[in-house]
């Protein structure tokens, strides 16, 4: 196993370089194909979020497929590569594998334990299946990450220690205030019928809200959506589609707006605001700046230093990174005419919005600036164990997998030889009839199977340990086996279209 992932989230870069990093659909594809043409890598996988996006490849060659990675991330995304790498991170094999099981349990969430990470992983694994990029390895990994999430949900409190993203932006709105209490009554306007602004228009529903007002550019997802909303039992909120047309319109009648949508431009800009509310844009307070330390790097989480040099040796980083300023937009004062929450990347709602009087504006970028000093629940140490736990087992069980086909043939070889040895028998003495003959070759195997029993058994506890991914080849070495044989073995069991299914 070769895993390497690169990428970068909120917790390695700023708000202003993910939103310019951020891929559309279509750059996904095309940058799945182009990882898989590009030389050190057999398999590829893109996880894009709106606070990451990491690619995920199996690759031959480590310092070769960091460069590669890095430089296909930089081509689809549009940010240069040279200032793109510092705020990149590198995880390789086992420690690749817990990166994931850890973001899957909600670990590297803005908000810790939120689940809406575990469909964002299905969808990368369902587009790397589509495409044909995802083989043997991440197929295997994006199920287990699942399963792993699933898990930490079921058997641990991870929930109780953090909220959705959406819950969470809610609570910053209001401010300290009961989020039922300060939303209780209030008209909604949601931006966007995709999973997070649905997930955000179910959560204003419970939260209390008179009525829901959904806008998409595809008027039957805003109908479904509405449709959704108004079978629920929990809530009788009232609930209407409208055309994208009609943001402008019901933007007058708004408390409360949530916006989600794939655009790559701004939805709502200042003015369109200020226009809404009949006012105008006054003039940006001076916004103050706090100095925040860029995260200290591992081992080989930054690599700045490997694409530059190419060679340098695993286990090398650079050294403490350069602190940056990161400018935080002073909110407007007065009582709160519109709530504002942008949970798109890159954002949907003009940030000069927090100059406009009577406006409060949450997006991304506030939110992870709240949720970094938010407490963690004790169980998120149940959970850490839990992922150490199953990283363990991860990697025995693909070292094990590993030798599996040199295995099966070494056992064909030896019913090869078996029925040949049987051949030559009957040439030799005709006479034997089927009993006789029944028997014989009973035996025979039984021979072969006692014989190779031990050390395929054997081989296979080694092979699960951590170094030996050798005794596979020693394996094949020692009986000579075809390596054409054992590589079709693996495509074989590749190609089973049962395998991987929950």
């Amino acid at each position: 196993m070769s895993l390497l992932v690169v990428g970068l989230s909120h917790r390695s870069a700023p708000v202003s370089v993910l939103e310019r990093a951020s891929l559309a659909a279509d750059a996904q594809a095309k940058l799945l194909q182009d990882t898989l043409a590009a030389e050190p890598a057999t398999e590829a996988a893109v996880l894009a979020t709106c606070n990451r996006i990491e690619l995920y490849a199996d690759v031959d060659k480590f310092h070769a497929g960091v460069a590669e990675l890095s430089t296909l991330l930089a081509q689809h995304s549009g940010v240069g590569l040279e200032e793109l790498t510092p705020y990149l991170y590198v995880h390789y094999e086992d420690r690749a594998v817990h990166h994931l099981f850890s973001v899957a349990c909600g670990l590297d969430s803005m908000v810790v334990g939120e689940g809406q990470i575990l469909g964002q992983i299905k969808d990368a694994l369902a587009r790397g299946q589509e495409l044909h990029t995802a083989g043997r390895l991440l197929n295997d990994l994006f199920q287990q990450a699942l399963r792993v999430g699933k898990r930490a949900h079921s058997e641990t409190g991870i929930d109780r220690a953090g909220q959705s993203l959406v819950s969470f932006g809610l609570q910053q709105l209001a401010a300290g205030a009961d989020p039922a209490l300060w939303a209780g009554g209030k008209r909604a306007l949601v931006i966007g019928a995709g999973s997070m602004s649905s997930l955000a228009a179910a959560t204003l529903a419970r939260t209390g809200v008179a009525e829901i007002v959904v806008a998409n550019r595809t008027r039957a997802r805003a109908d479904r959506l509405v449709e959704i909303l108004q079978q629920g039992d929990d809530t009788a909120v009232r609930a209407r589609a409208v055309e994208m047309s009609a943001v402008g319109d019901e933007l007058t009648r708004a408390d409360i707006v949530v916006s989600c949508t794939g655009s790559t431009g701004l939805v709502l800009t200042a003015d369109a605001l200020a226009d809404a509310l009949g006012v105008s844009l006054d003039a940006a307070p001076e916004a103050p700046t706090v100095t925040a330390a860029a995260p200290a790097p591992d081992d080989v989480d930054q690599h700045a230093a490997w694409v530059e040099n190419g060679s340098a040796a695993s286990g090398a980083h650079a050294g403490p990174a350069t602190p940056r300023r990161v400018t935080v937009p002073a909110q407007s004062t007065g009582p709160v005419r519109l709530a504002l929450l942008d949970l798109a990347m890159p954002r949907d709602i003009d940030g000069a919005a927090h100059r406009i009087a009577g406006v409060r504006l949450v997006d991304i970028e506030s939110l992870a600036e709240a949720s970094a000093d938010a407490p963690m629940a004790a169980d998120v140490d149940r959970v850490r164990t839990i992922v150490s736990d199953e990283v363990a087992a991860f990697g025995a069980a693909q070292r094990a997998a590993h030798v599996a086909p040199t295995v099966v043939a070494l056992r064909t070889m030896a019913a090869d030889v078996v029925a040949g040895e049987i051949a030559r028998l009957d040439g030799r003495l005709p006479d034997l009839d089927e009993k006789q003959r029944a028997e014989i070759t009973q035996t025979v195997r039984r021979v072969v199977d006692k014989l190779l029993h031990a050390p395929t058994v054997r081989v296979k506890q080694l092979a699960s340990e951590p170094g030996g991914a050798g005794y596979a080849d020693a394996l094949r070495e020692l009986f000579d086996l075809d390596p054409q044989t054992v590589a079709a073995v693996s495509r074989a069991d590749l190609n089973d279209p049962n395998r991987g299914r929950s």
